[in-house]
């Protein structure tokens, strides 16, 4: 298992937003912000999905940032719709950049994958994104950029929230698009074929960060 775990408490721009590193066990590679569901559906960075991702990053040398949005757990403020929540997943970014020297990765679950991509759209520090359960048949995930930086989107096959079809079509070919099958849009009993998805991509991101300038 990747290595210590720790909280941290830094300032959002609706007040204080407490935070868990996940650090690798070696020396990393960079540092990722990853964000959790629904706050009104009980989401909180302690989701399972959520502490998976966070599970890899740190696995494939990532120091990974869940944090709680506003209003969650110890976190101040009050929710904003996904509003505010932007601001939020800027200020956790801005830690993570202070803290945390080499490249930075932006990703998310459900409602906070909706956030990172809405925040992406003006920050171009991510060279990475991770979109996992993208919302695309809510209010969350109506009308949300598409990222210029790579980027994986994971879908469950009978996802509730966005269907494979509307992801595939908001793709259009532009990122890989992995679609669980069999999986709901919580990833039930299927959270190693999550964990293997988000493997794959960031060993790729790896292995072309090794390739020498010029190569192919």
């Amino acid at each position: 298992m990747a290595g210590r775990l720790h909280s941290v408490v830094f300032e959002g721009p609706a007040g204080r937003l407490e935070g868990l590193w996940k650090e690798p066990d070696g020396p990393p590679r960079g540092a990722a912000v990853f964000a959790h569901p629904h706050p009104l559906g009980g989401g909180t960075m302690h989701n399972k999905v959520a502490y998976r991702a966070a599970q890899e990053l740190a696995r494939a040398g990532w120091s990974a940032l869940r944090f709680n949005f506003r209003g969650v757990g110890l976190s101040e403020g009050r929710h904003d719709a996904g509003r505010g929540e932007v601001g939020d997943f800027r200020a956790a970014l801005d830690l993570a950049a202070a803290t945390h020297p080499g490249a930075l990765l932006a990703g998310g679950f459900s409602f906070g994958s909706a956030v990172a991509l809405r925040e992406i759209e003006e920050d171009p520090r991510p060279s990475a994104v991770i979109a996992i359960g993208l919302p695309l048949g809510t209010e969350s995930g109506s009308n949300v950029p598409f990222p210029e930086a790579p980027a994986l989107f994971v879908s469950g096959e009978r996802d509730q929230y966005g269907s494979p079809e509307q992801l595939e079509r908001f793709v259009a070919g532009r990122a890989p698009v992995v679609i669980v099958p069999g999986a709901d849009h919580f990833f039930e009993g299927q959270l190693d074929a999550l964990g293997d998805a988000i493997a794959a991509f960031l060993a790729g991101l790896a292995e072309h960060a090794a390739r020498p300038p010029g190569a192919a």
